[in-house]
C-alpha cells in the first residue's frame, strides 16, 4: 500500500464506532492489522508508527467495554496480544498497550484468566519471563497485574500456582523458582521508590502494589493446594473447615519473607497516613506468614533480652532510671505537646527507623540482619492512629469519621479496614514469639507509665487504643485491638486488669469471659515499678480512702458522672443490657 494510503488508514481508527457490534468488528480488524504489521511483517494497512501510536491505543480504549473484551478473550487473540507485547516496537514504549489490553480483558472476563494460563496460550509462563527480564516499570506493573488476576481463584489456577512455586527457572539464583524472581523484583522496586524513579506510565508504587497482590495470592493458595504444614497449634486437632489464612504454610515460600521485611522497613513513611499502598499490601502478605522459631531471626533480627520501652514526655521524669537501651528505630515519641504536632512526631520516629535500615545494603540473603519488626509495627500503628485523632478525642466523633472519608479519601473503606490488618500482625507477633510479646507490651505499657490519670484519656497510642475498645462505629477495629491486648497479656483476663478491667469489660463479655471485676484481696494487688498499688478497675494508681472521708456535694456529682459514663460505655459495647443499667432504671423511675 502506498504511504499516503497507510497514513489514511492509520487515522481512520480514530473514528468511534456506531454501536457495540461495530466496536467488536473494529477491534478484531485492528488486532488483525497489528499482527500483520508488527508480528508477520506482511503487507498491511498500517505503518509501524501508526500501529504503535494510533491502532494500539485505539484497541486499548475499545477493550474497556465488556463486549470488545469478550472478543479479545479468545485464545488466539490473547496469544496475538502477548506476541505483540514482546515485539521491540512495543516492549520498550512508555505504555505497553498490548499488555494493558490483556490486563483489562482478564479484569473484565473471568474466564479469560484461565484461558490465558492454559497451555494453548501459555501466557503465565511468558508473563513470568517478561517479569524476570524486564527493568521497565510499565512491564513489571502489567505482568504483575496479569499474574495477580490469573491467580485470584485457586480453583482455576491451582496447577499454575504450583508450577510457579516448584518449577526451576534458568539463570535464577536462590531456589531458582518464581519465588526468587518475585523477591528480586520487590527489592528493585524498593530501590526505585527510595530514589523516586518514575518517568511516566506506571509508577514504582503501582508496580509494587500489584506484585504484592500476586504474593498474597501465592501465600494464601499454595499451602492449601499442597497440604501445607499446620503452623497454629490451636487448630491441630480441628477439621479443615477451621483452617484460615496463616494457619497453613509451606517452606517453599520462606524466600518471600526477607524481601517483604526489607520493604516493610525500607519504605519511606507516607503522609498524611502510613497505611496506603504498597505498605498496606505488604502487611496483608506478612499476615499470611507464620511467626515461629524457624523464622524468628528473619522477623525480628538478633534482639536483646531486655524489652524495649516507649518513652513519653509525660513519663520522662522516671525514664532515666529504667536503663532500657533504645535503638534508633525505636525513637522516643513525646506526648502532650503542641509543637511539633503529634503526627509529625510519630512520623519522625518511623523515618528514623527507616534511615537506620536503609544504611544497610539490600541483599538477597535468606537471613538478613533486620531491625525489630515488632517495634516497627508498633510505630506504624502509633503514626496511623495519631493521624486520625489528636489529643483525647473520641474516635466516634463525627469530625473523626468525616476526617477519614475526606482527608484520607477512602470513602469506600473504613478505619477498621485500614488499620485492622496491622493490629492483627501485632497480635500474631504476641502469639508466635514470647520475646516479641514482651517487647510489644513494654512498648505499649512502659514501666514508667504515668498512672495518675485515666489511661483511656492519654494522648498516645495506648490511650487511643483503649478508646477504640469502646467505639461503636469502629466495632471491628475495637475487637481486633482487644485481641491484641489479650494476646499481649498472656491470653489472661486477670492479667488485663493491669490496664483496668473497666476498659475491657465489654470485650471480655463478647468473648464469653464473664469473670466480673477481680477480687480486691489485699495481697493480690498489682503494683507499679515503684510499689504503688494499681486499681484493677481503672488501671490507675489506687487512691487510699480515709475511713471518715465525707464527700462534698461536688465530689458526689463527679462520682455520679463517672458511674453514668461507665454504665453507658458498658451498655454501648453490649456488656450490659439496657434493661440492667441501674442508671437508666433510676432515670426511668424519676421520670415516671
Amino acid at each position: 500500500m502506498p504511504l499516503p494510503c497507510r497514513a489514511a488508514a492509520d487515522h481512520s481508527y480514530v473514528a468511534a464506532p456506531s454501536d457495540a457490534q461495530a466496536s467488536k468488528a473494529l477491534a478484531q480488524l485492528v488486532l488483525d492489522d497489528l499482527k500483520a504489521t508488527l508480528v508477520d511483517k506482511t503487507v498491511s494497512r498500517l505503518s509501524k508508527q501508526g500501529a504503535t501510536k494510533v491502532a494500539l491505543p485505539k484497541l486499548k480504549d475499545l477493550g474497556k467495554s465488556l463486549g470488545v473484551a469478550t472478543v479479545l478473550a479468545s485464545p488466539s487473540n490473547l496469544r496475538c496480544l502477548l506476541t505483540i507485547a514482546a515485539t521491540p516496537e512495543v516492549e520498550y514504549l512508555k505504555e505497553n498497550n498490548a499488555l494493558r489490553c490483556i490486563a483489562n480483558t482478564c479484569l473484565l472476563i473471568e474466564s479469560a484468566r484461565a484461558t490465558f494460563i492454559d497451555a494453548e496460550v501459555n501466557g503465565g509462563s511468558i508473563c513470568l519471563d517478561l517479569l524476570q527480564k524486564s527493568s521497565s516499570l510499565e512491564a513489571i506493573y502489567l505482568t504483575s497485574r496479569i499474574l495477580f488476576l490469573c491467580t485470584a481463584s485457586s480453583e482455576s489456577s491451582a496447577q499454575f500456582i504450583e508450577w510457579m512455586v516448584e518449577n526451576k527457572r534458568p539463570n535464577t539464583p536462590g531456589s531458582g523458582t518464581a519465588i526468587d524472581v518475585i523477591g528480586t523484583k520487590m527489592d528493585e522496586l524498593v530501590r526505585c521508590m527510595e530514589a523516586g524513579n518514575s518517568a511516566g506510565g506506571a509508577t514504582p508504587e503501582d508496580a509494587m502494589t500489584d506484585l504484592l497482590k500476586l504474593v498474597f495470592n501465592i501465600c494464601v493458595h499454595y499451602p492449601k493446594l499442597v497440604d501445607g504444614e499446620i503452623r497454629t497449634a490451636e487448630i491441630t486437632a480441628s477439621g479443615d473447615d477451621q483452617k484460615v489464612m496463616g494457619d497453613l504454610w509451606s517452606p517453599r515460600l520462606d524466600g518471600l519473607l526477607p524481601p517483604l521485611l526489607r520493604a516493610f522497613h525500607g519504605l519511606q513513611p507516607s503522609s498524611p497516613h502510613p497505611l496506603v499502598p504498597p505498605m498496606s499490601h505488604i502487611i496483608h502478605s506478612l499476615i499470611t506468614i507464620p511467626v515461629n522459631a524457624s523464622t524468628r531471626t528473619m522477623w525480628f533480627g538478633p534482639q536483646p533480652s531486655v524489652p524495649q520501652s516507649r518513652s513519653t514526655s509525660s513519663d520522662s521524669a522516671s525514664s532515666s532510671s529504667s536503663g532500657s537501651p533504645k535503638p534508633e528505630i525505636n525513637a522516643p515519641l513525646p506526648t502532650k505537646e503542641t509543637k511539633p504536632r503529634a503526627f509529625d512526631r510519630a512520623l519522625s520516629a518511623l523515618t528514623a527507623g527507616r534511615r537506620s535500615w536503609s544504611r544497610s545494603s539490600i541483599s538477597r540473603s535468606t537471613t538478613p540482619a533486620v531491625p525489630d519488626t515488632a517495634i516497627r509495627a508498633c510505630e506504624l500503628l502509633d503514626a496511623t492512629l495519631t493521624s486520625f485523632f489528636q489529643g483525647d478525642s473520641d474516635p466516634d466523633d463525627i469530625n473523626i469519621r468525616d476526617r477519614f472519608r475526606t482527608h484520607w479519601s477512602m470513602k469506600d473503606s473504613s478505619m477498621s479496614d485500614a488499620i485492622s490488618p496491622l493490629v492483627l500482625l501485632l497480635t500474631r507477633f504476641c502469639l508466635g514469639d514470647e520475646d516479641a510479646k514482651l517487647r510489644i507490651r513494654s512498648w505499649f505499657v512502659p514501666e514508667n507509665l504515668d498512672r495518675t490519670k485515666p489511661l483511656e484519656g492519654r494522648d498516645d497510642v495506648l490511650g487511643r487504643c483503649l478508646r477504640l475498645l469502646q467505639s461503636v462505629y469502629h466495632n471491628r477495629l475495637g475487637k481486633c485491638i482487644g485481641e491484641m491486648f489479650f494476646a499481649m497479656y498472656d491470653s489472661s483476663a486477670t492479667n488485663l486488669t493491669a490496664l483496668g478491667y473497666g476498659n475491657f469489660a465489654g470485650f471480655l463479655f463478647n468473648k464469653g469471659l464473664v469473670t466480673g471485676p477481680p477480687a480486691s484481696n489485699p495481697g493480690d494487688h498489682l503494683t507499679t515499678a515503684s510499689g504503688q498499688a494499681i486499681d484493677p478497675i481503672t488501671g490507675t494508681i489506687a487512691k487510699e480512702r480515709e475511713p471518715d472521708n465525707s464527700m462534698t456535694e461536688e465530689e458526689k456529682e463527679r462520682e455520679a458522672e463517672k458511674l453514668f459514663v461507665l454504665f453507658d460505655r458498658l451498655e454501648r459495647t453490649g456488656a450490659l443490657p439496657p434493661s440492667q443499667n441501674p442508671i437508666r432504671k433510676a432515670m426511668q423511675r424519676g421520670s415516671g
